[in-house]
């Protein structure tokens, strides 16, 4: 979202060409369950197109060429400009999971997922143990935020306040268009509209933030983060996004209705 913002605010005041074209060669590209990572030959891709990606599908390659485009000092710069005190880009995501490599006793992210293949299971479960300790799951030791701080954002975002107007109503329109529905928009059916982006790491971490527009259009902004041991249960706990957003929204939409 922060990368998404000053992505799109670059666009919107020319300091970023949006339609500059960058090649993201396949060996350099960051690893990732979805999209540019699963591909093995070179992309050549705009700017513009990256945060699209970097929205709707969590793309690690786009997120990262955008990280170094812009610079953490920047990002963080941002992060300050509008109040989220808790939130700190340490490095990009490449980065990130060599550390966790690293901690694991390999070279780095790669190694480890070599390693890995041919691991027998007691091997596996050791990893599995020490995998929340690493520095990348420490929040005070690595890229870190908090939903108070993303609702914030979130706010900011759509009361057109984040950034230029024509920022903010981008990042708007993207998120709108996120495909992975299977957090907090498990908890709304039509006519409500859920415009979200979710974030997970290694089986560990599944967050997600989003706002939820109901049918006379009031809006509710929301936040749900959660941490499991590997090999938890995905589906539960991407169903228990949605179902606490969705309690929570209909506490407050309770609220609202006037007394007998």
């Amino acid at each position: 979202m922060l990368v998404a913002l000053e992505a799109e605010t670059r666009f919107a005041d020319g300091s970023l060409d949006p339609r500059e074209r960058v090649a993201l060669g396949g060996a350099d590209r960051t690893p990732g369950p979805v999209g540019l990572s699963l591909f093995e030959d070179d992309v050549t891709m705009s700017w513009r197109d990256m945060v699209v990606l970097m929205l709707t599908i969590s793309d690690n390659p786009c997120t990262d060429a955008l990280i170094r485009r812009l610079g953490t000092d920047a990002l963080n710069a941002t992060a300050r400009r509008l109040g989220l005190h808790d939130t700190v880009i340490q490095s990009d995501l490449m980065d990130m999971l060599d550390s966790m490599g690293q901690d694991l006793g390999h070279t780095g992210w790669l190694d480890l997922l070599s390693w890995s293949a041919d691991a027998s299971p007691d091997e596996s479960a050791r990893v599995d143990e020490a995998l929340p300790t690493t520095r990348a799951l420490d929040p005070e030791k690595d890229t870190r935020t908090t939903p108070r701080d993303m609702v914030t954002l979130l706010g900011a975002l759509w009361s057109g306040q984040a950034g230029p107007a024509a920022a903010c109503a981008r990042v708007r329109a993207v998120m709108a268009r996120q495909l992975t529905k299977h957090r907090i928009a498990t908890g709304f059916r039509p006519p409500a509209r859920v415009a979200a982006k979710s974030g997970s790491l290694v089986g560990v971490v599944r967050n997600e933030i989003g706002v939820i527009t109901c049918p006379d259009d009031r809006q509710y902004l929301a936040a749900v983060f959660t941490r499991s041991r590997p090999g938890a249960d995905d589906f539960a706990i991407n169903t228990a996004i949605g179902t606490a957003t969705a309690c929570a929204v209909a506490h407050l939409e309770g609220c609202r209705q006037p007394s007998a």
